[in-house]
């Protein structure tokens, strides 16, 4: 009987997908030995628990290790194996026993110690994955036996106190020399230490089907060497922070497949050859952070392929051309920190692609152009320039961050952004006049908010401000016109009617009480309420949020601090200057690093133990205050103390101002800079000379103790010379000695009256003097006693007004 041929055709298909069922079977199933390995591996590595380990923690002897997760077979043998980020360490012994390995990842976990050298044995391994893995010193020459390569990754981000991976013997030319198949390398953070000759020979020789070279922060030496133009497949080069101190070789531009240039940070000098921004394939460019580079942006052609233009902090210069708006695909421009100029061709309304603008800290000028096609740009940054004009939300949708540090003069009305993606709104530093229109309070998804340093005006509810933007996290808006009223939060359940805040920024505000739906903000890490009008106490619950560090209260009208505030661990910066706190001074936070008690009405001694609270500060004052006694031995132990004001005397009055920026930062006049600077230099010409010279280093010495010996009695001081007496000066004093005790009652009025300003002032001069470092002494009306002396050999201060 036959069988008609259309019902051949019917089983064809069944036939086909059993037997695809089949080879799967036979393919996927594991083999006995090879499950009995990977278990093995699993029983020798200690892993992280399952929130960290996904996929170690499901092995096991029930299911198909062919089915396990990070496990690939073939014919039931394992081929690849991916453990990345598995947080593992220990034994790998039983993995070099898996001979029909192709593809191997341990990236990302917790090893120690040296790259096993057994890897060799794994000779048919072709992708090569230890990047981050935790292996350090040297890298075997095992490695280099493993022909068949064609990827490998040793590359790691070390940590000072870690011991990175090197190459030093073998060196990369022995690592090398056998993988002829190599299309990928990546070694970046391995220590090479090779000169620009070695590694590019090293390169060129060996791996002429080399695509991808990263070889970022491995202590490589320039210059660049032609030998490396060998390598006509590179299309991804990155040798960020190496120290090349080279210009960048003008045959870049002949790398017919070049995508992807990083040159961040690599000390790069001389003239950026305009050619290599016009090869054809390009897509990312990084020259970033190389000051002394220079160049300017050429004609770009229709339908460029770059993608990614970074720039920043080179010294490129120039206009840019009309020509950009045809690069349609470029997402991220960064040529920040420049010396462009010109206006900002209208052509970028071209770049539809944008995600990602700065422009920041040049030098250009006029209006700037619409983005309202860049429907996906979320962050702008055009401050420090000269452009001029008025902001308008027409045309500029989805932004994140906006134009701080320009000449603005309007700010009008933000409803037409969409107010479900904006995150960041930075106006900050121009001259917006005006109320702030209450469009801005409608931006529900505001995470910060920056108007300071404007001309803003008008009254301003703060509870309404902050319930308004229920996402808010940081809000500045200090040193403006405005008047900020606080009405309280009697009967409101600030816990669920507040967002947490991290930052507020109320400084020249003209504030009058101290917001206290604050009490509920756990997450508050920075308070500026200076110059403003808040009068009274400090309330309690300000010492009770444990996650601030940085508290600035100056020019209030402060009066009392009623709680011990070295409870607050965390505050690293505490500015009181400027208020009328009395009585004594608080026990110092312990960790702060800049204190200022300055303009205040203490009037108490300074505690004994004061310098183990300031062990590291670099900033403290008490100037202007009531202070009286001695100054404690105890500030030798401020080993980073830079700044140490005692001045009594009242600091000169000014008006205030918005300008004062609450930094909190010592001022400067660059008239008095300029003219300090102009005395040093004359000085130096003078004075360095007679330090080479015995006998003019002696005369300067005993010239310095005549002056002193005039000028510290008018100040009431005593003083009697730091140099090597004369032996008439050591025959008198002995005669004062055993005349010492007959007249010891009617002097010691008379000392006393001349040292009582002092606080062992003359040691200090000594010590100092002797040390060659500057000392500024300051004492007009305050009242010292020299009861205990300083010595200065644990101390770094550089500059005191006592």
């Amino acid at each position: 009987m036959r069988i008609p041929f259309t019902s051949w055709v019917f089983f064809v298909p069944i036939f086909s997908i059993f037997l695809s069922f089949y080879i799967f079977v036979v393919a996927g199933q594991c083999l006995e030995s090879q499950r009995s390995l990977l278990l093995q591996l699993k029983n020798n590595l200690t892993f992280g628990p399952a929130a960290r380990s996904k996929k170690l923690v499901q092995w096991n002897q029930s299911a198909d290790c062919c089915s396990w997760e990070g496990v690939n077979c073939s014919e039931g043998s394992v081929i690849g194996l991916d453990l990345t980020n598995e947080y593992i360490s220990g034994d790998l012994s039983s993995l070099f026993n898996l001979q029909n390995l192709q593809n191997l990842s341990l990236a990302y976990n917790r090893f120690n110690g040296i790259i096993p050298s057994e890897f060799e044995k794994l000779t048919n391994l072709r992708y090569l994955n230890l990047s981050n893995a935790g292996f350090a010193g040297q890298i075997p020459i095992e490695i280099s036996r493993l022909t068949r390569l064609v990827s490998l990754d040793l590359s790691a981000v070390y940590f000072p106190e870690t011991i990175p991976l090197k190459l030093e013997n073998p060196n990369l030319k022995m690592l090398v020399q056998n993988l002829p198949e190599l299309i990928e390398l990546h070694l970046d953070w391995v220590n090479i230490s090779a000169r620009g000759s070695e590694w590019c020979q090293a390169l060129s020789s060996s791996l002429q089907n080399l695509s991808v070279l990263s070889l970022s922060n491995c202590y490589l030496s320039g210059p660049i060497d032609p030998s490396l133009l060998k390598l006509q497949s590179l299309s991804i080069i990155r040798l960020d922070n190496n120290n090349l101190s080279t210009p960048v070789p003008e045959f870049f531009a002949n790398f017919t497949k070049l995508t992807s240039l990083h040159l961040r940070s690599s000390v790069l000098m001389g003239t950026f050859s305009r050619n290599i921004l016009q090869v054809p394939t390009l897509e990312i460019l990084d020259l970033s952070n190389n000051v002394l580079l220079h160049g300017t942006l050429p004609d770009f052609s229709q339908n460029g392929s770059l993608r990614t233009l970074v720039l920043s902090s080179t010294s490129f210069s120039g206009a840019l051309s009309d020509s950009i708006g045809n690069l349609t695909k470029l997402s991220i421009i960064d040529l920040s920190n420049c010396n462009f100029n010109g206006s900002l061709p209208l052509s970028m309304a071209k770049l539809t692609q944008l995600l990602y603008l700065d422009i920041s800290s040049n030098s250009f000028t006029g209006p700037i152009p619409s983005f309202s096609m860049a429907k996906n740009l979320t962050q702008i940054n055009l401050s420090h320039n000269d452009l001029i004009g008025s902001i308008t939300s027409t045309s500029w949708e989805e932004l994140r961050n906006l134009l701080s540090n320009n000449q603005f003069s309007e700010l009008n009305h933000f409803s037409s952004i969409s107010s479900g993606l904006l995150g960041t709104l930075d106006l900050s530093s121009n001259k917006l006049e005006g109320p702030i229109p209450m469009s801005v309070f409608e931006l529900r998804s505001l995470k910060t908010l920056s108007l300071s340093s404007n001309k803003l005006n008008g009254f301003l509810e703060l509870l309404n401000v902050i319930q308004h933007l229920r996402n808010l996290s940081s809000l500045d808006l200090s040193y403006n016109r405005l008047s900020i009223e606080y009405n309280g939060i009697d009967g409101i359940n600030s816990s669920l009617s507040f967002p947490q805040i991290t930052t507020l920024k109320l400084a020249s505000c003209k504030l009058n009480k101290f917001p206290d739906f604050l009490k509920n903000q756990s997450k508050l890490s920075y308070l500026d309420l200076a110059d403003n009008e808040i009068v009274g106490d400090i309330p309690n619950w300000l010492w009770e949020l444990r996650q601030l560090r940085y508290l600035n209260l100056s020019f209030n009208r402060l009066v009392t601090l009623k709680v011990n505030i070295s409870n607050l661990s965390s505050l690293s910066v505490l500015d009181l200057s400027s208020n009328q706190f009395q009585g004594q001074l608080p026990v110092l936070p312990p960790f702060a690093t800049y204190l200022d008690f300055s303009g205040n009405n203490f009037s108490s001694v300074i505690p004994p133990t004061i310098g183990d609270s300031l062990r590291n500060a670099y900033f403290f004052s008490l100037s202007s205050n009531k202070f009286h006694g001695s100054i404690p031995e105890s500030i030798c132990n401020a080993a980073y103390l830079q700044v140490l004001d005692l001045n009594v005397s009242p600091p000169a009055t000014a008006p205030k101002s918005r300008d004062r920026a609450s930094t909190m930062l010592i001022g400067f006049d660059w008239q008095f800079i300029l003219t300090g600077l102009g005395f040093g230099v004359g000085a130096a010409v003078v004075i360095a000379p007679l330090m080479f010279w015995e006998k003019g280093r002696r005369w300067y010495d005993e010239s310095i103790d005549k002056i002193l010996l005039v000028v510290l009695p008018m100040m009431g001081l005593s003083y009697t010379g730091c140099n090597n007496r004369t032996e008439a000066d050591e025959d008198a004093e002995d005669e004062n000695t055993e005349d010492y005790d007959d007249d010891e009652d009617e002097t010691e009025d008379e000392e006393f009256r001349g040292r009582e300003r002092g606080v062992a002032v003359p040691l200090l001069i000594q010590e100092f003097h002797q040390t060659g470092e500057l000392l500024v002494i300051l004492l007009d009306e305050n009242v010292y006693t020299p009861e205990q002396g300083i010595s200065k050999e644990k101390s770094s201060i550089s500059s005191i007004n006592a």
